[in-house]
């Protein structure tokens, strides 16, 4: 089992030599688990050579006694209060928070959308699926919009005729019956 440089670190720290061949990650862990349990004498034979080890030790044995099970209890209910403090928080919070609706998207910018994927899907401005000239075929699609909008003919020919129909006339409604004679300003 490959070890990592941390765990390598660690295990010297604790005094485990795992860099032998043929440990395991269980061996590992028993051995971690019996030094736990031995801290606290070692800890007092070790304190002046190794203080760290010494506090972890210490601490390790207060929390095995009746007072630091206390503590533990006691840290884990103040846990919980907070937990459901935060809960309640974030529910009031929500309570209060009005959302906003989506903004509904313009019919002449849905039809600027499709007349770019119907740029992006012709040769007219760089291969199929790629536009290298995007401000001028911006520029082109927002007039072809505009002069559908405006209720214009249809171009005859090219690209323009392409993003025309992708556009589809459902898109500007109003201008298309204007221009027929069907709608409100005739």
């Amino acid at each position: 089992m490959v070890f990592s440089n941390l765990e390598k670190a660690m295990a010297a720290i604790i005094g485990i030599d795992i860099a032998r061949p043929g440990t395991t990650r269980a061996a590992a862990r028993t051995l971690v688990s019996l030094a736990a349990r031995t801290a606290a004498p070692v800890a007092t034979a070790a304190s002046p050579a190794f203080p760290y080890l010494a506090g972890v030790g210490l601490g390790a044995a207060a929390l095995q006694t009746d007072p630091g099970q206390d503590l533990l209890a006691a840290a884990a209910e103040r846990g919980r209060q907070d937990r459901l403090r935060l809960e309640r928080f974030v529910q009031d919070t929500l309570a209060t928070t009005e959302f906003k609706a989506k903004r509904k998207k313009s019919a002449f910018n849905a039809a600027v959308g499709a007349g770019m994927k119907a740029v992006k899907a012709s040769t007219s401005y760089g291969k199929p699926g790629v536009i290298t000239s995007a401000k001028k075929a911006f520029s082109l699609v927002t007039k072809v919009a505009s002069s559908m909008k405006k209720g214009r003919k249809a171009p005859k020919r090219g690209i323009r005729l392409k993003i025309w129909k992708a556009m589809k006339p459902k898109y500007f409604e109003s201008a298309t019956k204007i221009r027929l004679g069907t709608g409100k300003g005739r």
